[in-house]
């Protein structure tokens, strides 16, 4: 039998064939694809999945619907969008407007033996009952993957034309954010009683490092119960992180050609690899961006001493508090006020009280959210930080910067 390649059984961008790993929603005893497939098959719901980012969301869709018949779109797909069904309609190649002829043809008589033909043409445009109908004949399922990134208007706007689809048994999933919860669908009066709700909860560390531990079982390689603990941790509740660093763990190891390696258990190599997973993720801008605060019209903001030697302003230590260990996806005002105590050489002029803290990182959400999403990486509400992307923090934490 041909022995697997690193990149067939870690795959961070796509379905993970050899490292699936079913979970169960605590609570309930059933399995997230069990209570998924029990959503789909109530005619008349639509179905909300909620969870964090880069948990494996998407992928349980995947697992669940058949490839040919789930239709992806995200919310950003619907920025600048006049009309959803004509989004939908375009998204499965149904035509948004044409014409169509049709040719009559009338039998020859006594009196007037030839046959005559009479040809009629149509405008028809492709609306909604056209797409409902078409995605009900080819047993298609609508899967709105990010809807926050939809504006809130629009999402009020899909809310509604998703109320009437599914009474008439048009099949859709809509994803989102925890804590941008999609407010639009699940608070929407209209759709009382009709919404299946999925919570995905936050990977645990043994459902992490079942990825590594399995995966490298199918390369026949053994990891150390360890090193798995330590990637789990690093992977920040994202499966897709974990196998990443799987992935790139992989090939700094060259295991695909070295057959002599039987176990991985050197904690330089894995550091190695985090410092390697970040080479290509896309935030370098991202922290200039965020590090370069709003505008100071040319006055010169004030800098803090830190412990480590170097002196550096609020918006650079508000990165590197949130880069502190432990690793976590959501800090309250008073646990980045201990980080950042503890990366300040203390005195009466270096402190930083709890209202410069909120102040600034309130700027900071400003100017993500007054930006592309790809600098919408964390979010400041209600006296706590949640980090939108867990990728984000892995840079914050092993790029050069």
């Amino acid at each position: 039998m041909r022995k697997l390649r690193s990149n067939e059984v870690f795959k961070p961008g796509s379905f993970p064939k050899y490292t699936y790993v079913s979970r169960k929603s605590s609570g309930f005893g059933f399995t997230y694809e069990t209570r998924l497939k029990q959503a789909l098959n109530t005619p008349g719901y639509l179905t909300s999945i909620i969870g964090p980012s880069k948990t494996g969301k998407t992928v349980l869709c995947e697992k669940v619907i058949e490839p040919q018949n789930m239709v992806s779109l995200t919310g950003s797909d619907f920025k600048n969008a006049k009309d959803f069904w004509e989004v939908v309609a375009n998204k499965v190649g149904l035509p948004l407007e044409g014409e169509y002829s049709e040719t009559t043809v009338l039998k020859g008589t006594d009196n007037s033996p030839e046959d005559k033909s009479f040809s009629t043409r149509e405008k028809y445009g492709s609306n909604k009952d056209k797409v409902i109908e078409f995605f009900k004949k080819s047993n298609l399922v609508l899967v709105l993957d990010d809807f926050h990134y939809a504006p809130e208007e629009v999402q009020l706007d899909i809310a509604y034309q998703l109320k009437d689809a599914i009474r008439r048994e048009f099949k859709a999933v809509v994803i989102s954010l925890p804590h941008r919860a999609d407010d639009a669908i699940r608070k929407n009066p209209d759709l009382s009683g009709r919404l299946n709700l999925i919570n995905i909860e936050p990977w645990q560390e043994d459902e992490l490092k079942e990825i590594a531990i399995t995966g490298f079982e199918q390369l026949g390689i053994k990891i150390s119960d360890e090193l798995a603990s330590k990637m789990a941790l690093e992977s920040l509740t994202s499966p897709q992180l974990m196998q990443s660093i799987c992935l790139n763990l992989s090939l700094i190891l060259n295991i695909d050609e070295n057959e002599s390696i039987k176990e991985i258990n050197d904690e330089k190599k894995l550091e190695e690899s985090y410092r390697f997973t970040t080479i290509n993720l896309p935030y370098q801008e991202v922290v200039k961006k965020l590090m370069a605060g709003p505008s100071t019209r040319g006055q010169e903001r004030k800098k803090y001493q830190l412990k480590n030697g170097e002196k550096a302003d609020i918006y650079h230590i508000l990165l590197k508090a949130i880069a502190q260990n432990p690793p976590v996806v959501s800090l309250s005002v008073d646990e980045m006020k201990e980080r950042i105590d503890q990366l300040l050489v203390i005195n009466s002029k270096e402190k930083i009280e709890k209202n410069k803290i909120r102040d600034s990182l309130q700027k900071l959400h400003d100017i993500m959210f007054s930006s592309e999403p790809i600098y919408q990486v964390f979010e400041w509400k209600d006296n706590q930080i949640f980090i939108l992307d867990p990728l984000f923090l892995f840079f914050l934490r092993w790029a050069t910067y």
